[in-house]
C-alpha cells in the first residue's frame, strides 16, 4: 500500500531511550520505563505493558479545582512500553528543567511529566477570587515537562523596568519568580476584545519571561 500517509515523518520510530521526546508538533512520545504522569485523557495510543491510573491530588488541590475550574487532572501511567500523548491538536513542547528551574504554568496547558518533577497547586497572588481566583500549576525540580498550546506561543521578557501586562484567559505561564499583581483598565477594557467597561489583567514584574497564546478561548467557551 503506497500513500503519503507512510511519509518517514509519520512513522512511530523504536525508542533510543526511557523519556519524552517530540513524535511530531501535535503529539508527544514517551517511552516509560518505571512510571510518568499525564493529564487525564491525553493518551491517545499505547503498546507494551502499561497500567493507566487516575492520580489523586489530596482534598486541598480537589477543592480548589471545584471552586476554581482550574487545576489539573492527573493520570499515573507505569511499567514498561511507549505511549503518545496529544490533546485536541494543539501545538507541544518539552521543556527541560535543571536544579533551581520553576515554572509556573496554568494547567489547562500541561500535557505530560517526569516525576522527578513537583507539582504543586498554587493561588496566583495579586488574584484572588476577586479576579477570577486564579490557581496555576507550580513545577520544580529536575525532569521534562511537556505543554501544548492553542497556536504558536509567544514568550515575551520581563524586566524590573518592563513589566508585562497579559489577558488571564491568554496566559500558559511564566517565570515561578516574577511578581504577579492583579490589573485592571478602564480605558484597555474599552478595546480590548471589542467589549466596554472594566478589563482585567496580570501584570508581571522582576526578572524572567511569561508565555502566553494567541487565543482568548477557553476550552469551556469552545465545547459550546
Amino acid at each position: 500500500m503506497k500513500s503519503d500517509l507512510f511519509a518517514s515523518e509519520n512513522l512511530a520510530q523504536p525508542a533510543a531511550a526511557p523519556g519524552m521526546t517530540l513524535q511530531n508538533a501535535k503529539s508527544v512520545k514517551y517511552t516509560v520505563n518505571g512510571e510518568m504522569l499525564a493529564r487525564q485523557g491525553s493518551m491517545v495510543a499505547f503498546r507494551g505493558n502499561l497500567q493507566f491510573e487516575r492520580k489523586g491530588q489530596g482534598i486541598g488541590g480537589m477543592l480548589k479545582r471545584a471552586v476554581t475550574g482550574e487545576g489539573l487532572a492527573l493520570m499515573s501511567v507505569r511499567g514498561q512500553g511507549e505511549a503518545w500523548f496529544a490533546h485536541q491538536a494543539a501545538n507541544c513542547f518539552i521543556v527541560d528543567f535543571e536544579p533551581g528551574d520553576s515554572l509556573t504554568v496554568n494547567g489547562r496547558n500541561v500535557l505530560c511529566f517526569d516525576p522527578t518533577l513537583a507539582y504543586e497547586i498554587k493561588m496566583v497572588k495579586g488574584a484572588g477570587m476577586t479576579g477570577g481566583g486564579l490557581f496555576n500549576s507550580l513545577f520544580t525540580g529536575t525532569g521534562k515537562l511537556a505543554l501544548v498550546c492553542d497556536g504558536h506561543p509567544i514568550v515575551i521578557p520581563v524586566t524590573a523596568q518592563n513589566p508585562v501586562y497579559v489577558d488571564t484567559d491568554a496566559v500558559v505561564g511564566w517565570s515561578a519568580k516574577l511578581e504577579t499583581v492583579l490589573h485592571r483598565s478602564q480605558s484597555v477594557g474599552s478595546m480590548i476584545r471589542g467589549g466596554s467597561g472594566e478589563a482585567v489583567q496580570l501584570m508581571l514584574r522582576g526578572e524572567g519571561f511569561v508565555i502566553v497564546r494567541p487565543s482568548e478561548v477557553t476550552e469551556t467557551a469552545a465545547a459550546h
